[in-house]
């Protein structure tokens, strides 16, 4: 069970996307405290203990259970040029049976934002969930003033949907939401973030 977990990553042109690793607690916690201003008003508000090394250690654990049930995907984005942590993606709350529909999450260090870093990320994400896991629909969700990741969104071929009143607390508020999703046969118009 653990082979699967370390063996596990999704290849995109310039990033490996894989499981957070124990050997990565200097790199993440460096790149949340460096980005914590720009990241916390994004965020639900950070635990007292988020960036001390028991917390990372019990998210690397986290990420092996959820890796190996095939119940969520939380990845890190390392650049393959040099083996720098950019940010994390995670394909969380998968719902099989009828629904067969999971959700993403994403975050980036704000010094790599707007050079595709997380647009090849969401598409090699999807791209598994779609031809690996079989889901059917892929949701995300953003607060309507957060333009980039809306553009984002919509670059990658999620549709709007809708907004949710209330979805998360976000930097200790109840936030309203705006829904996108993505899905594997979209009859709602073209789409390049499914199976090409």
């Amino acid at each position: 069970m653990l082979k699967r977990w370390r063996a596990f990553k999704i290849e995109t042109d310039r990033l490996t996307l894989r499981a957070p690793a124990h050997a990565d607690f200097h790199a993440w916690v460096a790149l949340r405290q460096d980005n914590r201003d720009f990241l916390e008003r994004w965020d639900p508000i950070w635990a007292a203990d988020h960036l001390t090394r028991k917390s990372f250690t019990n998210r690397v654990y986290w990420a092996q259970r959820s890796v190996t049930s095939e119940t969520a995907y939380p990845l890190f984005l390392v650049r393959r040029s040099d083996h720098v942590l950019l940010g994390a993606i995670t394909l969380d709350n998968i719902r099989r049976g009828p629904a067969q529909a999971g959700t993403i999450g994403y975050w980036m260090g704000q010094a790599h934002t707007r050079q595709g870093y997380m647009a090849e990320a969401i598409r090699g994400v999807v791209h598994h969930a779609f031809s690996k896991l079989e889901l059917s629909r892929i949701e995300a969700a953003c607060l309507p003033e957060n333009e980039a990741s809306r553009g984002l969104l919509e670059h990658c071929g999620f549709k709007y949907e809708g907004v949710a009143q209330s979805y998360l607390q976000i930097a200790g508020r109840w936030r309203t939401h705006v829904l996108y999703a993505a899905l594997r046969n979209d009859r709602r118009g073209k789409t390049d973030a499914g199976v090409g």
